[in-house]
């Protein structure tokens, strides 16, 4: 697959050939879906927590004598049945985090690649620098690019100007090559990569 090289100033300075192994796989939902819960799955706090009946603050008297009231027994007013009593079977803290097949996690990554190939939304930079991180200059060079909602992939470290200049501008994620995952590739409308990121994703993905 071939596609052109834009510099930052939105002018065309060659091309470049895209491996189809990592560029042009066949797009799989169900692999896409799979690996998306499985990133926010590992995102979660899993701080939720509810009180056991053991935490509950009140009393451990018997509310009444266990015979004779005609009411059920009772044993404690910190049990689930009261007001203000314990959650059976409640959230307790835990880790949320489960394992992917290291094949299907590169799968999916190739499925996304290719799925913003495949759609238009794939632009290759010659190179993500800027010579001053004035946020101004970006802002309109990124508006002569026509992008508003996107994703810039570099090689092994972000230009430290690049990085400063995009961070105060809404609707931009920049991440290294290492960094290059399905949920933040998808999540934004349009995936820029530089030469460097492509080089190294087809060494990674190949």
């Amino acid at each position: 697959m071939k596609l052109n090289v834009t510099s930052i100033d939105a002018k065309k300075v060659g091309s470049i050939d895209l491996a189809d192994e990592v560029f042009g796989v066949e797009v799989r939902t169900d692999i896409l879906a799979r690996t998306v819960d499985w990133q926010l799955a590992k995102r979660r706090s899993g701080t939720h927590k509810a009180k056991t009946i053991s935490e509950i603050q009140g009393t451990t008297k018997k509310p009444y004598r266990q015979k004779g009231t005609g009411r059920a027994r009772q044993g404690s007013l910190r049990s689930p049945q009261f007001r203000g009593g314990a959650r059976i079977h409640g959230p307790v803290v835990r880790s949320h985090e489960y394992d992917l097949p290291k094949q299907v996690r590169a799968l999916a990554l190739k499925c996304a690649l290719s799925a913003k190939a495949k759609d238009g939304q794939l632009i290759v930079l010659e190179k993500a620098a800027v010579p001053t991180p004035k946020t101004k200059e970006l802002a309109k060079r990124l508006e002569k690019l026509k992008l508003a909602s996107v994703l810039v992939i570099d090689g092994a470290e972000i230009d430290r100007n690049f990085r400063l200049a995009a961070r105060n501008i809404p609707g931009i994620d920049l991440l290294p090559s290492a960094g290059a995952n399905v949920y933040d590739i998808l999540r934004r409308e349009t995936l820029v990569l530089t030469k460097d990121a492509v080089a190294q994703l087809e060494a990674r993905l190949k």
